[in-house]
């Protein structure tokens, strides 16, 4: 109790009320970390069911996790495959899935200071010149000032079918599925795509 003498003194818990307090903490932290936990088993199932097989879709998940810390992290593997200069940082990246007019494509969508990219995890065939065959991984890669929108939606049959649409300034559409962190990635996406804007009005 604060009293004349020292009037910052403050009166200390009981023991009951400091056991209910940390109680009420710990119950907080268990519902938001069991939550979290939820959502998460829920993304990864949806992840793996968007691929034409579950069990490719799992092993090419292990695959990319092996490959990542064979060639030092995410960020070396951006570089590499997208000829980032050595200003550009990467933020985020996202295991998910890319739409093509050939089913959905698995890879990883990148998150950097100067662009949003996807690159697949695995080289994919296309027919080339003369009837022959060629194998290339599959990129995609929009320069945040080209970047018009990154838009969250979901399947109004199946709310758990969560997607990213993204839209260029020249109005062309790119769908994201599948994500394991999607919460996550909206928000960074649409922080960046924000930020960057806000930046350009400032220095205009």
């Amino acid at each position: 109790m604060a009293t004349e003498a020292n009037p910052y003194a403050m009166p200390s818990s009981s023991r009951t009320e400091t056991v209910k307090n940390a109680l009420s903490r710990w119950a907080r932290r268990v519902g938001e970390t069991t939550r979290k936990a939820e959502d998460l088993s829920r993304n990864t199932w949806q992840h793996l069911r968007t691929a034409p097989s579950i069990g490719e879709a799992a092993v090419g998940r292990i695959a990319q996790g092996t490959k990542v810390l064979a060639e030092g992290g995410h960020d070396r593997i951006f570089r590499q495959a997208f000829s980032a200069p050595p200003d550009e940082q990467l933020r985020k990246s996202y295991a998910c899935y890319l739409s093509t007019s050939a089913g959905p494509v698995m890879g990883i969508l990148y998150l950097s200071t100067a662009r949003v990219a996807f690159c697949s995890d695995s080289p994919l065939s296309y027919e080339a010149g003369g009837g022959s065959k060629e194998w290339s991984y599959y990129k995609v890669a929009i320069p945040l000032h080209r970047l018009r929108s990154a838009s969250p939606s979901a399947s109004k049959q199946r709310p758990a079918e969560k997607f990213i649409q993204l839209v260029s300034v020249d109005r062309h559409e790119f769908w994201l599925m599948g994500f394991v962190n999607y919460d996550s990635a909206v928000k960074h996406l649409q922080e960046a795509l924000s930020g960057f804007h806000h930046l350009q009005a400032f220095t205009r």
